[in-house]
């Protein structure tokens, strides 16, 4: 799975110039200058290299979390791990089910800011099955399924066209095939803690998105008094649309 995201990244940046390498990499003054970015359920960490590159070599220190995805709490701790880790103040983002798991690890005192892309965002005593049952119908999550150990999956015949219909063919029919199951009590845990309350709150709505509806995220948006930006995209925006999401996550770094 690493190397075909890889391989997406580098051709869907082909044609963009990324800041760093021959400018200075110095930050704006006061920036949040750690970034910790959350993965979602059937993907893993590096799904976030092509925003993680951009911030990178904009002279950011970016940490990618690999949530082992068999539990909220075990999501919840990957990521305390790493914000133990930041020197300062950080921006945690979450992409789908990682904006679950940055609403209950937010609080943590080094959080400057929050950003959510494509994401999940509960209230105290939510969880993501009561988000799903309560938001519109859509054909990636009418396609998620249990196996016999209980883990979940995007149904692989629908995943492409769900999930990544603006990644290359061959991309999307290799991530549905390789997906990296999300275990049912993660997806029915209710978080206890809502950091969104008390952080600055950023939300790149995805208005293409077939796995989590454009009209929650709005509303999910609009419940946070989110800063709120919209790409064309897919699920995959994070991938497709690295540029604009990495420069939500830099007005986030600025965020007081």
């Amino acid at each position: 799975m690493r190397n075909l995201l890889l391989s997406a990244a580098t051709a869907l940046l082909a044609g963009t110039t990324l800041v760093g390498s021959a400018q200075s990499a110095e930050l704006p003054k006061g920036a949040a200058h750690n970034i910790v970015l959350v993965h979602g359920a059937f993907v893993d960490q590096t799904s976030w290299q092509p925003v993680a590159d951009i911030l990178t070599k904009k002279g950011y220190r970016v940490t990618l979390v690999e949530n082992p995805l068999t539990s909220l709490a075990a999501d919840v701790d990957a990521t305390k791990q790493a914000l133990a880790k930041q020197d300062g103040k950080t921006v945690l983002v979450g992409h789908s089910w990682g904006g679950v798991v940055i609403t209950q690890a937010g609080n943590d005192p080094k959080v400057s800011a929050l950003v959510y892309v494509s994401a999940f965002a509960p209230e105290v005593g939510e969880s993501l099955a009561s988000l799903a049952k309560a938001g519109p119908p859509t054909e990636g999550g009418n396609a998620i399924h249990p196996d016999a150990k209980g883990n979940l999956y995007i149904d692989p015949k629908v995943f492409p066209s769900a999930v990544a219909a603006d990644l290359p063919p061959e991309i999307a029919a290799h991530l549905a095939n390789s997906q990296l199951p999300l275990n049912h009590v993660a997806f029915e845990a209710p978080v206890d803690v809502a950091a969104w309350h008390d952080k600055p709150t950023f939300y790149v709505i995805s208005t293409k998105d077939k796995v989590l509806a454009p009209e929650a995220q709005k509303l999910f948006a609009a419940r946070m008094k989110a800063q709120t930006t919209e790409v064309a995209g897919s699920h995959a925006s994070l991938v497709v649309h690295a540029k604009e999401v990495a420069e939500v996550i830099e007005k986030a770094a600025l965020a007081k």
